[in-house]
């Protein structure tokens, strides 16, 4: 339990051991499940709760702040890691009420049974006086899940968005102190779990715009005491602006992929062109996922495996359709021995992408001298597009 502002405190709980988050998302430094206790001068407020897995924490936390009584559990969201201690909560402070929208207030009925009589429903721009405190939600949907709401205390001038802004990092740094190491989690948190609904988050950063921001308390990770910082990064991050960047993910059974690669990378680089290549068989799904955000091109390698595209391979391909990043080309290489549809397939699982396809190579067993010549054009084709975005 710590003191972000007077009667502001983080009673969450850091998880400085889990790796994968939804069994799917690679946490390299861990996370942390930040919820808030706010005590105004007649009520006293939980903004979110923890993962089951901390509920012990989140408990002691409120014991140790000498909380007799909690009147609101403010759910902003009704995904677990959030939600998923908000019963055992109820149980401890047994005349609480749920404050949260119409949507998430469904949601957590379905997922955690919680009683419809224990809910208050608010809309969107209503306040809640707690005395001297005083509470101004606002429903930032689809970041990244409909129900999605922020609390803004105007007093302290402190904005508390959930997942918005977030970043899966274990430290035992209450605010924001490595400003690189921070924008490298949060980056990937963005790249993972917002990137998805970029055009949403356009219009959320714009219903923010108005409000005076001395703090953002996140969900995941630090509390950002310099919120500029953030918010300038996901305004990058969700524009239409593609860098001069080539994203590669392959893979390789018997080596004529891979020598198709290393001549297709060196041409790009002769050319100008930073690329960013990852090799599927030992790839973090989440860095291959950072690198999706400002590229203005990827392009999938893959031999072909019983007449379609490796498992790895497609399974990169399902990952980035489901990502939509902003990337405005794509195209494929790689190789064949008796025949497929290679190509047809990648190019269908790829279908969410608002890209121009460039000319696939693909390759009859080991390249030969007229495969390395259409890698060659395939790479003075991807200088012209990006000259004419003009970010190369």
């Amino acid at each position: 339990m710590r003191q972000i502002k007077a009667n502001v405190y983080a009673v969450g709980a850091i998880d400085w051991d889990r790796r994968l988050f939804d069994e799917l998302i690679p946490l390299p430094d861990g996370t942390s499940y930040n919820a808030y206790l706010i005590k105004g001068s007649s009520k006293t407020a939980l903004l979110d709760t923890v993962d089951p897995t901390k509920t012990e924490v989140l408990i002691d936390n409120l014991l140790k702040a000498g909380t007799s009584k909690i009147d609101y559990v403010v759910a902003h969201h009704a995904e677990q890691d959030h939600s998923g201690s908000i019963p055992d909560v109820l149980t401890l402070y047994p005349d609480a009420k749920v404050v949260t929208n119409p949507k998430c207030r469904g949601m957590l009925i379905d997922l955690l049974n919680i009683s419809e009589d224990k809910f208050i429903k608010i809309d969107d721009g209503q306040t809640l006086s707690l005395g001297h405190k005083t509470l101004h939600f606002i429903y930032i949907p689809w970041v990244h899940w409909p129900e999605t709401l922020g609390t803004y205390i105007q007093e302290d001038k402190i904005f508390f968005p959930c997942d918005f802004f977030g970043s899966h990092l274990a430290t035992s740094s209450l605010f924001v102190d490595d400003e690189p190491l921070v924008y490298e989690a949060a980056k990937r948190y963005y790249a993972e779990i917002m990137m998805p609904f970029r055009a949403h988050i356009k219009k959320n950063l714009e219903k923010i715009k108005a409000l005076e921001i001395e703090m953002i308390a996140s969900s995941h990770g630090p509390v950002y005491d310099r919120p500029q910082f953030i918010i300038n990064a996901y305004k990058d991050w969700v524009s239409d602006h593609v860098k001069n960047e080539v994203v590669l993910p392959y893979i390789s059974m018997h080596d004529s992929t891979r020598k198709m690669v290393e001549y297709f990378v060196d041409a790009l680089i002769e050319k100008g062109i930073t690329v960013k290549q990852f090799n599927l068989a030992v790839t973090d799904i989440g860095k291959l996922a950072i690198s999706l955000v400002d590229a203005a091109t990827i392009v999938l390698g893959s031999p072909t495996v019983l007449t379609a595209a490796h498992p790895k391979v497609a399974y990169a391909a399902i990952l980035t359709n489901a990502l939509k990043p902003k990337t405005k080309f794509a195209s494929i290489i790689g190789s064949y021995g008796w025949g497929g549809k290679m190509v047809e397939q990648i190019a269908q699982l790829i279908s969410n992408l608002k890209v121009e396809i460039l000319e696939p190579v693909i390759a009859k067993g080991y390249p030969k001298d007229d495969d390395f010549t259409a890698l060659e054009k395939l790479a003075d084709k991807i200088l012209k597009k990006h000259n004419e975005l003009e970010i190369a």
